[in-house]
């Protein structure tokens, strides 16, 4: 696979993997209908960047030539690459059409990858004529500092495209594993548990939230839930839970919780709107 790659999104996860694409050396394009979005994204990555040299991780010179990989685009036309990874809204039929648009003017050979975090694969590559070409990619946030990456193999999955998916992970320095397409692949399906049960004893008040963190912190984890429920977004987060509930029959087990729907419908969403669980005084801009 060529060194290029094209990101439609420039959300948080999708200039993390922009940037992660560019520190290695690959041209990328980061595309957004929202121009605004677009020029929130440059400015963030120029801030990573800047944070990266005062820290002595990266050169003056490798990060302005990490910088000038990156085109940032409103125009969907840029979005030409032998492999395109779609950052967008959690909704299937949104990342089918998207995907559909960009095979109009890309290659036959065209690998379309999807970061979701809880929607089916295959169901995203059966509302395409080209299901053969679609695979799940699922980054982890930061997504340019997260090690793991998930490959969602369907059942249209073909041998060589699991290898290039592989090769592309290997090539940012990733670890990728492999996993059949199922209800929260592997880590979200793992990872419910240390969400919702925590939320549960939030909300029983059996412990505050920051003695929950605390004490999971204290235990090895690197971040507590609450503080990770802020960092991810309480409506991703939200929506993986439901997702993830409705897609295994609705188990008492996995049931999503109401306190933190509520969060959600009042715009709470931690750290990308200043207030979650936790506030936070300079939001980054989104």
């Amino acid at each position: 696979m060529k060194k290029t790659v094209c990101i439609c999104g420039a959300g948080t996860m999708g200039r993390g993997i922009a940037l992660a694409a560019a520190s290695r050396g690959i041209d990328t394009v980061l595309y957004d209908l929202n121009v605004d979005m677009t020029d929130n994204a440059r400015l963030n990555i120029e801030r990573e960047l800047k944070l990266a040299f005062e820290k002595k991780r990266i050169s003056e010179t490798e990060k302005e030539n990490i910088f000038q990989r990156i085109q940032f685009t409103s125009t969907v036309t840029d979005c030409k690459s032998p492999l395109i990874i779609e950052a967008i809204a959690e909704k299937t039929s949104v990342k089918s059409t998207l995907f559909k648009e960009l095979a109009v003017f890309n290659s036959g050979e065209t690998v379309y990858a999807t970061n979701t975090s809880s929607l089916s694969v295959t169901e995203i590559a059966e509302q395409t004529p080209f299901p053969e070409r679609i695979i799940g990619l699922h980054f982890f946030n930061p997504a340019n500092r997260m090690k793991l990456v998930e490959i969602i193999q369907t059942k249209y999955t073909t041998e060589q495209l699991l290898k290039q998916t592989t090769d592309f992970a290997l090539m940012l320095g990733k670890t990728p594993v492999v996993c059949r397409d199922a209800p929260g692949f592997i880590v979200n399906h793992v990872a419910r548990p240390f969400y919702l049960e925590s939320l549960r004893l939030a909300e029983e008040g059996i412990a505050d939230m920051n003695q929950i963190d605390r004490l999971l912190e204290s235990a090895g984890f690197k971040m507590g839930p609450f503080h990770l429920m802020d960092l991810i977004g309480n409506d991703i987060n939200y929506t993986v839970s439901e997702s993830l509930y409705g897609a295994l029959g609705k188990p008492a087990r996995l049931k999503p919780s109401a306190p933190q729907e509520e969060n959600v419908k009042l715009g709470l969403l931690g750290i990308k709107s200043g207030s979650g669980f936790f506030q936070y005084h300079k939001p980054p801009a989104e």
